[in-house]
């Protein structure tokens, strides 16, 4: 089995950015609205903690994860929506702070996790690296919405590499949560990371390919930026599809973001 520790790192390295982009905000700025419907910066980094802690849950406390199962079963359709309401009532000093210590336990409790154990989730269970990624994924797509809101750019990294391949091994999910016939051939995706290298996925010879850079591809599968604002090109009919539906997440299809004015 592969180390693990590097992804353990990214994650680590992707909180903090995301932790010093916040750390100086204004009790105002807390509450600029983001991009997400009625969620403001504090909801964004509310969410992440909610979803750090049942996380650790998770890693330490099974049956602990397993009453927050049955908590969001009863609530199928708000329960993020109400954990991120609970943190957002929170002082944003407070939640900050909140925030920084679960994502530190979570890290030592990923870092402890005995090799080869597979944790609980809301959908199947998870290996400590698995998790670790799906935590940074989530991270820098909330991270993009707070960075939307306060019209910042940030700096990309090949942290993205995680969400690369969540999103190109999330492409059957996207079909068939939508109903829609799974396509029986691989595609191949090729994508330039920050750094200038190729990251590629599927058979070199695929006729129905999917290319662009790194960070656009990430924006287009946790659905943080419209196909039509993207560099993301595909070759073929069912990869062509896949761009209008892909999504990183689990859960029903998500809405997306509308096009920028211009590109409608």
């Amino acid at each position: 089995m592969s180390d693990p520790t590097p992804v353990f790192d990214d994650l680590r390295e992707e909180s903090e950015q995301l932790g010093l982009l916040v750390a100086e905000l204004s009790e105002e700025q807390w509450t600029l609205a983001t991009p997400a419907p009625r969620w403001t910066i504090a909801h964004q980094i509310a969410h992440l903690h909610w979803t750090d802690k049942a996380a650790l849950l998770a890693v330490t406390d099974e049956a602990g994860f397993q009453e927050a199962v049955e908590k969001a079963l009863a609530a199928p359709g708000t329960f993020v929506d109400d954990g991120a309401e609970e943190g957002a009532r929170l002082r944003p000093a407070e939640l900050l702070a909140r925030w920084r210590e679960g994502r530190t336990a979570l890290d030592r409790a990923l870092r402890a996790a005995p090799s080869g154990t597979r944790f609980p989730w809301f959908g199947p269970p998870m290996s400590a690296a698995s998790m670790a990624t799906g935590r940074l994924m989530e991270t820098w797509a909330h991270g993009q919405d707070v960075a939307d809101a306060l019209g910042v750019v940030r700096p990309s990294t090949d942290r993205l590499r995680h969400v690369v391949r969540i999103g190109v091994r999330a492409r059957d999910f996207a079909f068939g949560v939508r109903g829609l016939p799974v396509p029986a051939e691989e595609f191949r995706v090729e994508v330039t990371a920050p750094s200038g290298a190729l990251w590629a996925y599927g058979p070199a010879d695929a006729p129905q390919r999917v290319t662009g850079p790194a960070l656009d591809f990430c924006l287009l599968v946790t659905q943080r930026a419209h196909r039509a604002d993207l560099a993301v090109r595909a070759e073929g009919p069912d990869a062509d599809r896949w761009l209008d539906i892909a999504q990183a997440f689990a859960g029903p299809p998500g809405t997306g973001r509308p096009p920028k004015e211009g590109t409608r």
